[in-house]
């Protein structure tokens, strides 16, 4: 028995695997590309979605019969149900394709058509003209796109909740810990441990408000569109339909009543959202290697900041410890920050009536909301959790500093306080004997006047 069957499409005869679900065009596809990741199955499921409701809205507006649209309803609830695992073996094109994401779509077409007539061998459903109705390519992938990309920041949002959560609590703990501060890299006045997780905190909240001020944009939807924007062979109320289906199917608030040419030629709203992906990915970056500085050491470091042992760190220095949960939330922000350049760079590509980078655009996207969602749940609850300050180490480097001096600055003068520090500096004494020294200032001033605590500012929490 031949391991393929023939199909034909317009172009032709086509030789496809025998069990294969998908059908002519797919195989195309297939045959003409083959490098690169496979398109996410996140697409593959709203595009069922949308077209599970474009049956429902077919039929309700008379241009599809009750007996196919319940069909197709019926093939689609069937697919939805496999694991991904079983659902990808049906599903396996390529991101690097059409730029349209057209043989996506036709794939998702021909296997609808095909566990259809699996259901119902009596009744025919085409891939074009049933399950695709009403439908291009064209708006339906960027309607896929935006869908998928609203849902992805959500989860984003989320995980975000949760570390900013996590570091609340450190921030209270901490709220009265003195810890000497840095500019420059350089040593620094005083200030609270949970002084300065609070601005870790604050950053973290101004990124999320912005995810939430601009994750609506994703909610536009370009369905209703079809080829160029013109909504040509759509049923009248089509989009609007679906639209609401995808509302409720997804509890995420999306509208077809936006501008068509738009939604096809620009994805704008991915772009911007993609922004303050990176802008968060930016303030990570910055968090967690302020973390792992901190944490450096445990003798040789910093050492200001105990963090925990999820496992050995070296596979040649017994007892090792390393900072791998910073180490991989700021590796997946590198990758958010190249990904940017590929989603700025695809949405300006909208040639005339439409943008043809869309697969890589959506992949890029959604890779970099999965990966900070995933890093970010780790550093929360495998490295912010289980953190520690070492106060001891604390209180001496905050000893040990010479910026403690600007607290004479008042006292005694810029320039008396300076020469004080520099008197610590050349000495190796610390910074009372110096000031004693000095002349400048008694012990019993010094004393009264360098408080590092009363140097923060800090107000009871």
């Amino acid at each position: 028995m031949s391991d393929y069957r023939i199909e034909e499409d317009t172009l032709g005869a086509v030789k496809i695997p025998v069990d294969a679900l998908w059908g002519a065009q797919t195989q195309r596809s297939r045959n003409n590309f083959s490098t690169g990741e496979k398109m996410p199955l996140e697409i593959i499921k709203a595009l069922l979605q949308i077209k599970k409701a474009a049956a429902i809205a077919n039929k309700q507006a008379g241009a599809l019969s009750l007996e196919k649209s319940d069909l197709i309803v019926q093939s689609i609830d069937q697919l939805l149900k496999l694991r991904d695992e079983d659902l990808r073996k049906d599903f396996p094109l390529v991101i690097y394709q059409t730029g349209s994401g057209t043989q996506t779509n036709m794939n998702v077409n021909e296997v609808v058509a095909h566990v259809a007539q699996k259901i119902n061998p009596e009744l025919e459903i085409l891939p074009n003209d049933d399950v695709n109705l009403g439908q291009s390519s064209n708006d339906i992938f960027p309607t896929a796109m935006n869908i998928t990309a609203a849902l992805a920041v959500d989860k984003l949002e989320k995980a975000l909740e949760h570390l900013i959560s996590e570091l609340k609590q450190k921030q209270a703990k901490y709220w009265q810990v003195v810890k000497i501060g840095r500019t420059h890299l350089q040593d620094a006045t005083p200030l609270t441990f949970g002084q300065e997780v609070s601005g870790w905190v604050s950053m973290l909240e101004h990124d999320l408000a912005f995810l939430q001020k601009l994750n609506p944009t994703l909610s536009e939807l370009a369905i209703g569109g079809t080829a160029v924007g013109t909504g040509l062979n759509a049923a009248p109320g089509f989009a609007d339909t679906i639209a609401d289906k995808m509302t409720t199917v997804y509890q995420h608030e999306f509208t077809a009543k936006t501008n068509k040419f738009y939604g096809l030629a620009a994805h704008s709203g991915l772009n911007v959202v993609h922004g303050a992906i990176k802008t968060l990915a930016s303030d990570l970056m910055k968090i967690a290697n302020d973390v792992r500085f901190l944490a450096s050491g445990p003798r040789s470091g910093y050492g200001e900041l105990n963090i925990p042992a999820n496992e050995p760190g070296s596979s040649i220095m017994p007892g090792k410890v390393n900072p791998t949960q910073a180490e991989a939330i700021t590796m997946a922000a590198v990758r958010v920050m190249g990904n940017d350049v590929v989603v700025n760079v695809a949405s300006s590509q909208g040639n005339f009536e439409m943008n043809v980078y869309k697969p890589v655009l959506i992949s890029a996207f959604l890779e970099s909301a999965e990966l900070l969602s995933g890093t970010i749940l780790g550093f929360s609850d495998k490295m912010i959790a289980g953190l520690t300050v070492n106060e001891k180490r604390m209180t001496q480097l905050v000893d040990q500093s010479l910026m403690t001096v600007t607290a004479l600055s008042p006292h005694i003068g810029y320039h008396a306080s300076a020469e004080i520090a520099q008197l610590a500096q050349r000495d190796g004494t610390t910074l009372k004997v110096a000031a004693v020294k000095s002349g400048f200032v008694t012990a019993e001033q010094f004393d009264q006047w360098v408080v590092p605590i009363d140097m923060t500012n800090i107000e009871e929490k």
